[in-house]
């Protein structure tokens, strides 16, 4: 009896190990579900757009668009989720651009138009290159960009906040980190020894430097609300936090009536009129 309760046990530990392999060699798969295919662009919704190619830091170019608004307030860097790609996105530009707010929106290498394939540093990269596209080729002030993340987007916006000082950082429907996420979809395995990424938003938003919008759903079927007001925990003051009614991936839409209400109102704080405007 016990060399049969011996051998079973050898084998559940070699079943194990084999998962524990299997998912730590998967998780590329797990945490990017790009889209290749470009299925609209802003024209449907009678917007003007310029395609824009950014080359990050390591030669990779990624594809994006720059939507501009009439008399627009500021410009907004957007940085989607971690599946589709921007021409899944049209309806959050055109929420944006009501709020007047310039738009530029751009994918993740390996995501619709961009080279290469998807990795966590590489996704670092194309935000830094949507930033300076903003700021030397467009000639933007950082204290007129408000960076805005949704979901694995969010953790790529509170990252590049670190490195510079936007007028203002949106993070919506965000994770705390990736290990935290795993350790909750996968508890009986060792998710935080064998996490090879890290999109540690909580982290990085406790150390930017500017006002934070934080905005989730208690009914977020994906990523979890209590991790949404973990990262709003760790950020810096000044700070705000806005509950959505609805999905991870609706509730901005289900919830528009204090949805863009909030954003308006985070945009006007971060982005004062300048003096010759308000003289008038």
């Amino acid at each position: 009896m016990l060399r049969t309760l011996r051998d079973v046990l050898i084998i559940v530990a070699g079943v194990y190990a084999v998962l524990c392999t299997v998912l730590y060699f998967m998780q590329a798969g797990l945490v990017f579900h790009p889209d290749p295919e470009i299925e609209t662009t802003p024209e449907q919704i009678h917007l003007a757009f310029e395609d824009v190619t950014l080359t990050a830091g390591d030669g990779v170019r990624a594809h994006g668009w720059y939507i501009q608004a009439e008399q627009a307030v500021g410009t907004v860097l957007f940085c989607h989720g971690n599946a589709g790609n921007i021409s899944h996105r049209i309806d959050t530009i055109w929420t944006l651009n009501r709020l007047g707010m310039n738009v530029l929106i751009f994918d993740y290498r390996g995501y619709g138009r961009s080279e290469g394939t998807p990795t966590e540093a590489g996704t670092y990269l194309d935000a830094e290159a949507a930033w300076k596209h903003l700021v030397e080729a467009r000639g933007i002030a950082p204290g007129r960009i408000i960076i805005h993340g949704r979901s694995l987007g969010g953790a790529v916006a509170a990252h590049l906040a670190q490195s510079h000082t936007p007028a203002g950082l949106v993070l919506e429907s965000t994770f705390s980190s990736i290990p935290d996420m795993g350790a909750r979809l996968y508890p009986i395995f060792p998710v935080r020894l064998l996490s090879k990424f890290c999109y540690a938003t909580a982290d990085y938003a406790a150390t930017t430097r500017c006002p934070i919008l934080c905005i989730h759903s208690p009914d977020d079927d994906i990523v979890p609300y209590e991790q949404g007001r973990r990262v709003f925990e760790a950020a810096r003051e000044p700070k705000r936090f806005l509950k959505l009614r609805g999905s991870h991936n609706s509730g901005y839409l289900e919830s528009s009536d204090v949805y863009e209400p909030a954003l308006k109102a985070f945009f006007t704080e971060c982005l004062p009129a300048p003096a010759s405007s308000r003289a008038k």
